[in-house]
């Protein structure tokens, strides 16, 4: 089971980058239908069905390039549900892990709904901002079936609690990004740390309106520049705040025994965020760049949640919290 765990953990740092990257190069509606590709099972065989849709609107979203890139991408994810599968029926066979094992099957089963709802409502943003979402949240689930210990780290409150908020944070940070990504916001703001040589002024409403059609308002305007511009400005200050929480968690942590490994991997993964994002904005969003950064924040969330996990908070001996602590750790 471990081995099967191992595999579909590292299966799914692939998936996720690669699913960036496929929404990046525009080419999440490659094949406009789900799961096959023009009713067919791969781009080769869907070709005449392509290469008209081509012909139809050059500059339009399929082409058989596209096409290829989405659907590698749906075999990658459909090999990684059924070694998720795998991981829940060992799981229950074993009698180990079984909730855990669970969870994740459901999350990969909505995981799939969300890949078909992102095709078939056209990249609606909220959606597509959920897919990446799930995608996360599964790698992080692996990482921390392979990687927790049932022996934490014993810390001070301090650093307990800081630890636990930071995946938090961390997670909404993930959110902005996938919010700025699907909206077509990355390049809103120009120049550094300013957007555009200032501060834009924030339109909430329209910025974060959930249900609406991607580019539009609720009501099926364009949506306007200024509200792009709020989407991107948010996201880097939500970058401000993961990093000052970052920053409290290796300080408080510094004298702490055991958490060496964790502070390294935490302190590595949040300068390469930043300079991740910094290059995304000043180059102007090279693909490589914007896929890296993504690999970054899925790297991030997994780091801070498994510090988060891998501690417990100190307790007065003998004390009942100190036994229920244990108990659960």
């Amino acid at each position: 089971m471990r081995r099967l765990v191992s595999l579909a953990l590292l299966l799914a740092c692939l998936v996720v980058p690669l699913g960036a990257y496929v929404r990046l190069s525009d080419a999440g509606l490659g094949c406009p239908d789900w799961p096959l590709c023009y009713g067919n099972v791969s781009p080769h065989h869907a070709s005449e069905a392509i290469a008209a849709a081509e012909a139809s609107r050059p500059e339009g979203p399929v082409s058989q390039a596209k096409a290829w890139k989405e659907m590698i991408h749906r075999y990658a994810a459909s090999t990684l549900g059924v070694l998720i599968l795998g991981v829940a029926v060992l799981a229950w066979r074993r009698r180990r892990q079984r909730v855990s094992a669970s969870l994740l099957l459901g999350l990969v089963v909505l995981q799939g709904l969300l890949g078909m709802w992102t095709v078939t409502l056209l990249l609606k943003p909220a959606i597509v901002t959920a897919h990446l979402i799930g995608g996360m949240l599964t790698v992080t689930a692996l990482a921390a079936m392979t990687f927790v210990t049932r022996s934490p780290v014993v810390v001070g409150a301090g650093v307990w609690w800081t630890t636990r908020l930071l995946p938090v944070a961390v997670l909404g940070q993930v959110m902005l990004g996938g919010w700025v990504s699907t909206n077509y916001a990355a390049l809103a703001c120009n120049g550094f740390p300013l957007c555009s040589g200032g501060v834009p002024d924030m339109h909430w409403g329209q910025a974060f309106h959930v249900w609406r059609e991607l580019g539009q308002t609720p009501e099926g305007a364009l949506l306007p520049f200024s509200a792009l511009m709020s989407i991107h400005w948010a996201h880097r200050l939500g970058a401000v705040l993961v990093t000052a929480l970052a920053v409290s968690v290796l300080w408080l942590s510094r004298k702490t025994p055991g958490t060496g490994a964790y502070r390294l991997l935490l302190a590595v993964t949040v300068v390469l965020q930043l300079g991740l994002g910094v290059a995304n904005v000043v180059l102007q969003l090279p693909l490589p760049v914007a896929v890296a950064h993504n690999a970054g924040a899925m790297l991030l969330l997994v780091v801070s949640t498994v510090f988060s996990l891998g501690i417990r908070r100190a307790v007065p001996a003998g004390s009942r919290t100190e036994r229920s602590a244990s108990w659960q750790s």
